[in-house]
């Protein structure tokens, strides 16, 4: 029997061993290869795009020789004014990617022996990252669609007589939130978190090219989208897959989120859920790559998105 391809070897090209071994200035190295690609990691300024750069060497800055504008690798970025070390940043990354079902902040903060607060919104800015990665893709071929609902649990009373029906909307706490997923077969996959799974049939038509075949269950509210695009429709009552068409990749995606939030975070805020689904989606799109080449994409993703206007300067907005 064929060794599954996340127990070889090939799937361990990075680790915290050779990080640490290696290094600060190597981390730093791989963070200007990854940020100027097309210059073989030798800064391009950001303002003007001149290559002909000054290294300020004590600083770890440059200085462009046309604009004059001082910039660093990290400027601009998510990574913007970032206080951690590269070696540590890397360290971070890669416990990150390593981990299928996610990681818990207070863990990374232990971890890397930093605060709670570093962790938490490190990992958030990693999630942007991984989100802005399927931003703009439309999906094509054959796609499943599906919902499933996370939060919002309402305790049963103590005494069964005064226990409600917890299935009704009036006696729901009002923090459920239903994640909808598209998912290509082959290809990627996107989510959405609503209050209720059929608004998901908007989000459909704008990120699904039309001529598509989707598959989805017999839940009445798919069905303006047979007017959009060849539908699939599979009764579960009846089995998982029906004649071909069957919905298991957004299944699996579904089942890899409920394991991160419930075996890891346990508990995650209706805020939060669209970037605890699109780091899920992320992984499931990404898990026959080795973890080097999971960094490697993550910090590539990271370096390529603009300062972040959610998370930058957090815990100074929250305190005032």
């Amino acid at each position: 029997m064929a060794q599954h391809f996340l127990l070889s070897a090939a799937a361990r090209t990075l680790s915290l061993k050779k990080i640490f071994s290696e290094g600060e200035e190597a981390a730093y190295r791989r963070f200007c290869r990854l940020r100027w690609p097309e210059n073989d990691g030798e800064p391009i300024c950001p303002a003007c795009g001149c290559i002909d750069v000054y290294d300020l060497t004590t600083r770890r800055r440059f200085k462009c020789a046309a604009c004059y504008r001082q910039f660093s690798v990290t400027s601009g970025t998510i990574f913007a004014s970032r206080k951690l070390a590269f070696v540590d940043l890397l360290g971070a990354i890669c416990l990150f990617v390593n981990a299928a079902k996610g990681v818990f902040a207070v863990q990374m903060s232990r971890d890397l022996d930093v605060q709670h607060k570093t962790a938490f919104v490190l990992m958030h800015k990693l999630r942007e990252a991984m989100w802005a990665e399927t931003r703009d893709v439309r999906l094509d071929g054959e796609v499943e669609i599906d919902g499933a609902a996370f939060g919002g649990h309402v305790r049963p009373a103590n005494l069964r007589e005064e226990r409600v029906d917890r299935r009704r909307r009036a006696n729901r706490s009002g923090k459920r939130r239903v994640v909808v997923v598209l998912r290509q077969r082959g290809g990627r996959t996107v989510t959405r978190t609503f209050l209720r799974e059929a608004q998901g049939v908007e989000f459909a038509r704008e990120r699904i090219a039309p001529e598509t075949v989707v598959s989805a269950d017999e839940v009445a509210h798919w069905d303006p989208l047979e007017t959009d695009f060849d539908m699939q429709r599979i009764n579960h009552s009846k089995g998982y897959g029906v004649g071909g068409a069957h919905t298991n990749l957004a299944e699996s995606f579904f089942s890899r989120l409920r394991r991160m939030i419930g075996g890891q975070h346990l508990k995650v805020e209706g805020r939060y859920l669209d970037a605890y689904a699109a780091h899920a989606a992320w992984l499931e799109d990404h898990r026959e790559e080795s973890n080097g080449r999971l960094a490697d994409c993550l910090i590539g993703g990271a370096l390529a998105s603009p300062v972040s206007r959610s998370w930058k300067g957090y815990w100074q907005r929250r305190a005032a």
